[in-house]
């Protein structure tokens, strides 16, 4: 197969791609806009491969688009193109409602009409694959406030009630997608995922900000008092699941992918200091660069995933725990910290995003 990946120099789309390369003999066409969190070092490993290709197309570009569909005749389409930081979406919305929403309904154009250019083999097996967040649900019972909260998870049934503008913006183009498959028959899958994590991460993310600013010394700001709750997924175990939906997941379904390990904020920043303690050892203990802060506007109290289906019909489960992953990626940004300076062009300088109101 060939698969044309939007956003595939980004975190998520960047281990798609080594993933599918390294493990198959599909071909890959990475288009990216290469904006700051956009990276083509992530992919080092693969980009020398016959059966990769870059193109620097903006997802907003409807022309370009038909020409990379044309040129290079995928035989599916994943679409991981998106403004992802919810701080972000709060300083300046109208990049994400731009990339997300617009981005998303000018691919889904594109990709229409190529679909129906399509002999009636290459439509029988072409897919549209979109992929979500879990945000879009909007948040789930705390357990310092509702007995037995862990009962409650997100299911693909969940109703959508998000609650920041990047959450919405998400959640729109998930409605964009379900309805050119229903109004066009456009063949769509939709997944929704929990917290991704592990190497080549933007710094601006929870878990590599704590490493670097615990590397420099630098204070490591938790919001409130560290009591939001995620589901941690791993995302080299989301890349497979990826993989797998595109591949053998049934037209027009949803699939939710959660790692099974729900941490409170305050315990990831916990046990990264005591890893880089372990690995990185200082007179000073990291855990008194832990520095409360004024939360987040709107911000989710928790997250987590009921990932029964996706495990049933297709077969996948995480393969990392929280604490064998979380280990991983604390090792890789100890190894990697060049690839970290490198990637932070100016734009970020780990400072505080989204405090306004």
């Amino acid at each position: 197969m060939k698969f044309l990946i939007t956003g595939g120099a980004g975190f998520i789309g960047s281990a798609v791609i080594r993933h599918i390369v390294i493990n198959t003999q599909d071909e890959v066409v990475n288009l990216d806009k290469l904006t700051y969190a956009g990276n083509l070092e992530s992919l080092s490993e693969v980009s020398n491969c016959e059966r990769y290709a870059f193109e620097q197309v903006d997802i907003c570009d409807r022309a370009e688009v038909d020409r990379v569909l044309a040129q290079h005749q995928p035989d599916a389409i994943m679409h991981l193109a998106a403004e992802s930081h919810v701080d972000r979406s709060i300083d300046g919305p109208a990049d994400f409602i731009e990339t997300n929403i617009v981005g998303t309904y000018t691919l889904l154009e594109a990709a229409r009409s190529y679909f129906q250019s399509l002999d009636a083999d290459r439509k029988a097996n072409f897919r549209f694959h979109h992929i979500s967040t879990d945000e879009v649900y909007g948040d789930l019972p705390h357990p310092s406030k509702t007995p037995n909260a862990e009962e409650y998870l997100f299911t693909e049934q969940t109703s959508y009630a998000p609650s920041s503008p990047y959450s919405a913006s998400k959640a729109s183009s998930d409605h964009l997608v379900r309805a050119w498959q229903r109004t066009y028959g456009l063949p769509t899958l939709v997944t929704n995922c929990s917290n991704n994590y592990g190497p080549y991460h933007f710094p601006e993310k929870l878990i590599p900000l704590v490493i670097l600013n615990a590397l420099e010394g630098k204070p490591l700001p938790v919001y409130g008092k560290g009591e939001q709750v995620r589901d941690w997924l791993h995302v080299e175990d989301h890349a497979r699941a990826l993989y797998q939906v595109v591949t053998q997941g049934r037209i027009g379904e949803t699939y939710n992918i959660g790692g099974h390990n729900e941490k409170q904020n305050l315990e990831v920043v916990h046990t990264i200091c005591d890893i880089l303690q372990e690995l990185h050892p200082q007179e000073r203990s990291y855990r008194d660069l832990i520095t409360f802060v004024k939360d987040r506007p709107g911000h989710d109290m928790r997250y987590a995933i009921d990932a029964s289906k996706i495990q049933k019909e297709l077969g996948w489960a995480p393969e990392e725990t929280f604490e064998t992953g979380i280990r991983k990626t604390v090792q890789w940004y100890l190894e990697n910290q060049a690839w970290c300076q490198r990637v932070q062009d100016g734009s970020y300088k780990r400072e505080r995003l989204g405090a306004t109101v």
